[in-house]
């Protein structure tokens, strides 16, 4: 597993939008979990899966319709590799086309872009949406029920993944307690 931390706070660094935002930390490490997961039964790279999660949506400038936000995201990542991660040329592609492609395409062959994608859209429950088996991979949807129903009841219970705290170092206690989305305050 990679060590996230310098990933994660290069990310929090720019990040324009609250922490605590329906396209934020939570959201990023429930993608994470979920990927990991996912990643022990077809075989991705767990590598990418965890840069994924944490890069895919860290360009975004708003919570509503921002189409380039992907393509951002890959550009920022780019940014980083060789400074914060290493992966080789072919893995770096793969991650490059897993976030630049991840609301555009609905299914790709390889299996850690699908992973990572699969992962991403079994966190939809977090506003309200149903998962479309039509957009996930073939082995999630046939195989992995017991991961798609798990992921999506902690979607829509908007689980906060412990490892923000343990792994990330980012305090969580007040999130709940926090005015709605868009405040922008940003959580010590």
């Amino acid at each position: 597993m990679l060590d996230l931390k310098p990933v994660v706070d290069a990310v929090l660094k720019e990040y324009v939008l609250p922490w605590h935002c329906i396209h934020g930390v939570a959201h990023w490490a429930r993608v994470l979990e979920t990927g990991v997961r996912l990643a022990e039964v077809t075989g991705a790279n767990v590598e990418v899966v965890q840069l994924f999660a944490v890069l895919h949506d860290s360009q975004r400038v708003t919570e509503k319709t921002d189409p380039s936000h992907g393509i951002r995201g890959a550009s920022f990542a780019v940014e980083l590799r060789g400074k914060l991660f290493d992966l080789n040329d072919d893995d770096f592609d793969l991650l490059f086309v897993a976030c630049a492609g991840h609301m555009d395409r609905p299914t790709d062959d390889d299996p850690t872009v699908q992973t990572c994608w699969d992962a991403d859209r079994l966190d939809f429950g977090r506003v309200g949406m149903r998962i479309d088996p039509l957009w996930l991979g073939e082995a999630t949807v046939d195989e992995h029920p017991d991961i798609m129903k798990w992921a999506d009841g902690r979607a829509r219970s908007q689980v906060i993944p412990k490892l923000i705290q343990q792994e990330w170092g980012i305090r969580t206690n007040k999130w709940k307690e926090m005015a709605g989305i868009g405040s922008g305050r940003k959580p010590r």
